[in-house]
């Protein structure tokens, strides 16, 4: 017999058929979870549940549910991964709630992240971002020897930062302008600071924010809110180094 404490809880789950179809929030009860679940294990429990009782589960995105991958996308109690410091949803673990709480969960909220089904948005937006310009080119063939080309550290810890970014979309989801400018500007930045990227700098600042507002995104006004939501702590610093290459980039 197991000697874990078990609480049970009343979620508030959204739920939604297609990107077409009008939504609402549909009351389920969580029973015989630990302070060992994950978020995402409780949401397995739940859904063993339905599917015994024959209805259909509730879908979620996840993968690596290593706070790694950036798939997991949900807002708890009206904060996207729940609101516990650089956490992801998948890492979030149930001893952060108690027996008898009310949870409420539902997708992201951004214009430029439709939703699929439940809890799952479409993020290709995202991929269409990076597509504009979020690489380096390069000519095939041997690969360079790793000290060929010399990086001060300040610059490559400086990139690293940066590119910590999961591009998990909650930057975008806690903005109230619905802005990526955290995201591309992270990407934007780890290339900047690096002599690999130097070459096409501004092209890539110009194709990025250009693509960034055709997707739908809005534009940053300070709120904050994506660094306090931010999963991997990515800095709104970056968003003033995009502001510098962009204008740069006009003069190019």
């Amino acid at each position: 017999m197991s000697d874990h404490k078990t609480m049970t809880l009343t979620l508030n789950v959204w739920r939604q058929k297609g990107p077409n179809d009008p939504g609402k929030f549909e009351t389920y009860t969580a029973k015989g979870i630990t302070e060992h679940h994950s978020f995402l294990e409780m949401i397995d429990v739940v859904n063993e549940d339905l599917i015994k009782s024959g209805k259909e589960p509730i879908v979620f995105d996840h993968d690596c549910r290593e706070g790694i991958c950036g798939m997991c996308s949900q807002v708890v109690n009206g904060v996207p991964h729940g609101g516990q410091e650089r956490t992801t949803v998948c890492q979030l673990h149930m001893r952060k709630f108690k027996d008898g709480d009310t949870i409420f969960i539902e997708p992201w909220r951004a214009t430029a992240f439709p939703i699929i089904k439940d809890l799952v948005v479409d993020r290709s937006a995202y991929d269409t971002i990076i597509q504009a310009g979020g690489y380096t080119s390069c000519h095939t063939g041997g690969v360079p020897d790793g000290n060929a080309v010399l990086v001060p550290k300040p610059d490559a810890d400086y990139a690293m930062d940066a590119a910590e970014c999961i591009g998990c979309g909650a930057c975008a989801a806690a903005c109230p302008n619905g802005s990526a400018m955290l995201f591309t500007s992270a990407k934007v930045a780890q290339l900047a600071a690096l002599p690999q990227g130097k070459v096409e700098a501004a092209a890539r600042v110009k194709a990025m924010v250009e693509t960034m507002q055709e997707c739908g995104f809005g534009n940053c006004s300070n709120h904050y809110e994506c660094q306090a939501a931010c999963p991997k702590g990515i800095d709104v610093k970056f968003i003033a180094r995009l502001n510098r290459e962009y204008l740069k980039a006009q003069f190019k």
